[in-house]
């Protein structure tokens, strides 16, 4: 390794060790402020306990997958055939292992500062107004979404100086698939765990205490309203933050393959590599020092219009990261295509992201259509919310295919690579977008049950609408990225694999195609129901509750709130591991049966089949989460209403669907597609024989 080499390996693990001093900092100026209402601070300790006893449980059910799969990695190393085989061995599972502390740990920083944010925002609110609980509720959602890219991209990159030192480009390359893995694997539990445990309090508190009892949202006196207010920081801040750091990695690491293999006739060829994957490293790296540029002027600026403030951090981030693209690929790579690969990604990124503020925000037709249809009756909300959220699969898919196609033409595969790192090269910034939401929804819940004055939830119902919209274009960029990410990474796999081609008419292929255009569904019906099983033992509770005692609705006892945190918490812990095991074992078990060609045919109808999915329910159960906020700000009836009571439905049916299932999608193809790439090695080699091989030879 040269000195040139160790230098820019140097330099990008010291901007993010930057990074997460910033971090730091922001963790303490938040900390110190002072909450000067006892009942807001009680409130806020008891959702903190609550959230943190959670992760501690959920990490006790990893653990042993963590440990398994970490296990199963390093004796595959040891198998006859398959000694030197890239992808697996204990150099793979050391970063696996690693990689999943790190996505972890993401989440858990993220969530810690959320559980103390949350009550800072509603005294901000409270004291000084909408400017002040803006700037709080963004630097917590700011810690999230720089531990996110700053965890990320300095395990990977010390991960690779290392393998660097010690082997050579190819095998760090190979191994820190490993780390990609560990990644994937705890963003798919946290996602939904954390996500059944959320949506099985919010659908449980809504449908009782609003609908039934007509009491507002998040009054003291609902049982579950304390497990609603938890799952906001264990599904929508520990679930998202290594749910983004999983998606960072996963798209860096498939242009570290693409771009070993997009080199071909150089004259010299190792040098053509090494440029390129060091290109790539650095493309992330100043991602991340504009995502700190961006909080930075964001956190300086006093103003009353989240929306905008929020948008502007965003293009600020982008336009950083377009100049830093343009000077690398001119100075560095000397290739220009390299600056329109990466354009492209960030181009299609915000057309996602447009696409999803169209169909989920009140200030578009789509929500208010879902809005004036509720006056009819719940099933018109519903069906009026599933034809907008189908809808919106046509132009999320046009812009996705352009940016391909146009990412392809720019720069061939390891375009399509750019651009998926382009796409996420903000992702500190769009990640600190996403994550003050549920610090806002949080605040309001505090606000309400702490009864402070109505001007304050106004002020956090305004920050959380937004965040509403916010967190759809926040999925929207993860789904496209999900998208060019699992492509590349599919591209990447079938190189390792040695396939030049794989036939559509093959048999294999074919029962790997609908195998996988399967899996999407069932893993979507598994989360689904699991957060309708859960609910349905909520509502009993909060029944229960209201008709043994009904002090409770007079306002002079007090609800067990325990009781109903302890039914999120234990379905959650329950319903995570069936979803958890299909996502890891399919993959492996096609490539036994299949073998290579079939497990690509598996890759490509779960790629295809999820992002369906995911688009129409992230967008459908946005919608619907904003049309009953519509309702609520006084269209239609407003609050109490039977229009009211039927969006309310739509808003527990769509909250499944944009919290829980959706979300889980783009992890589910891009962790399949990481356990093939680790798998193409020995599907490679000599002594491996699928049970379809065998069979045939029999045959024949």
């Amino acid at each position: 390794m040269d000195n040139t080499t160790i230098f820019i390996l140097t330099l990008i693990i010291v901007a993010a060790l930057a990074t997460m001093t910033y971090v730091w900092v922001l963790y303490r100026k938040i900390q110190k402020i002072k909450v000067a209402n006892g009942r807001v601070s009680e409130i806020s300790s008891f959702i903190e306990s609550g959230a943190m006893a959670f992760l501690k449980r959920e990490y006790k059910v990893i653990i042993p997958f963590i440990l398994g799969i970490a296990v199963l990695l390093t004796l595959l190393g040891f198998i006859p055939g398959l000694e030197g085989a890239e992808g697996v061995g204990y150099k793979s599972a050391i970063c696996f292992v690693i990689g999943a502390l790190m996505s972890g740990f993401a989440g858990f920083i993220g969530m810690k500062i959320a559980t103390k944010a949350n009550s800072r925002t509603a005294e901000a609110a409270s004291t000084e107004g909408m400017p002040s609980a803006l700037r709080v509720a963004f630097s917590g959602g700011s810690v999230l979404g720089l531990s996110v890219v700053g965890l990320g991209l300095l395990g990977l990159t010390a991960l690779f100086f290392i393998a660097m030192a010690i082997w050579n480009l190819h095998e760090a390359v190979h191994v820190v698939s490993g780390y990609s893995l560990g990644c994937s694997l705890i963003a798919l539990f946290a996602r939904v765990g954390g996500g059944i445990y959320t949506k099985a309090a919010d659908v449980g508190a809504d449908l009782v205490g609003k609908v039934e009892a007509g009491i507002p949202e998040d009054d003291p006196r609902n049982p579950a309203v304390i497990a609603d207010n938890v799952g906001d920081n264990v599904g929508d801040i520990a679930g998202m933050g290594s749910d983004l750091c999983e998606s960072y990695v996963g798209s860096i690491v498939s242009a570290l393959s693409l771009g070993l293999v997009s080199v071909a006739n150089a004259a010299d060829m190792q040098s053509a590599q090494l440029r390129n994957v060091l290109f790539v490293l650095l493309l992330s790296a100043i991602g991340v020092i504009a995502s700190v540029i961006a909080v930075l002027l964001i956190r300086s600026i006093k103003s009353s219009n989240p929306q905008k403030t929020l948008s502007f951090a965003t293009y600020l981030g982008a336009g950083i990261v377009l100049v830093g693209s343009l000077l690398l690929s001119i100075f560095y790579l000397k290739e220009i295509r390299a600056f329109f690969a990466v354009v492209c990604g960030l181009a299609a990124g915000v057309g996602v992201g447009f696409i999803a503020e169209i169909y989920t925000s009140g200030d578009f037709k789509q929500v208010k259509e879902i809005a004036s249809q509720s006056q009819t009756g719940h099933a018109t909300n519903i069906i009026a919310g599933f034809g907008s959220g189908m809808q919106s699969t046509a132009l999320t898919i046009a812009v996705l295919a352009g940016g391909i196609v146009i990412s392809y033409f720019c720069y061939g595969n390891f375009g399509i690579a750019l651009a998926a790192v382009g796409m996420l090269s903000t992702a500190g910034i769009t990640v600190s977008v996403d994550g003050y939401g549920p610090i806002s929804d949080n605040a309001g819940g505090i606000a309400e049950m702490s009864k402070l004055d109505k001007s304050v939830r106004a002020i956090t119902d305004k920050l959380d609408s937004v965040g509403n919209t916010t967190a759809a274009v926040g999925k929207g960029f993860c789904i496209g990225s999900a998208t060019f990410t699992a492509l590349a990474l599919f591209i990447a796999y079938a190189s390792a694999a040695d396939l030049e081609s794989i036939s559509i008419t093959s048999a294999p292929v074919i029962i790997g195609v609908l195998v996988g255009a399967m899996l999407p569904y069932l893993f979507s019906s598994l989360t689904i129901k699991s957060v309708g099983k859960a609910a349905n033992h909520m509502i009993e509770e909060v029944r229960r509750q209201f008709k043994e005692n009904p002090q409770i609705m007079e306002g002079t006892a007090n609800p067990d709130y325990a009781q109903c945190v302890d039914i999120s918490t234990k379905a959650a812990l329950k319903e995570m591991i069936l979803p958890g095991v299909i996502a890891v074992s399919s993959p492996i078990l096609a490539a036994l049966i299949l073998g290579a060609e079939g497990l690509g045919g598996l890759l490509m109808g779960g790629l295809v089949s999820a992002i369906m999915l995911a688009v129409f329910m992230a967008n459908a159960g946005g919608a619907w989460d904003n049309a009953k906020k519509y309702v609520e700000e006084g269209h239609f009836g407003g609050k109490g209403s039977e229009t009211h009571k039927a969006a309310v439905t739509g808003d527990t049916v769509g909250d499944p669907f944009k919290d829980t299932a959706g979300p889980a999608m783009d992890i589910l193809i891009k962790l399949m597609s990481v356990i093939a790439l680790i798998l193409a090695p020995v599907l490679a080699s000599d002594a491996f024989k699928s049970l379809w091989e065998i069979i045939t030879n029999l045959m024949k």
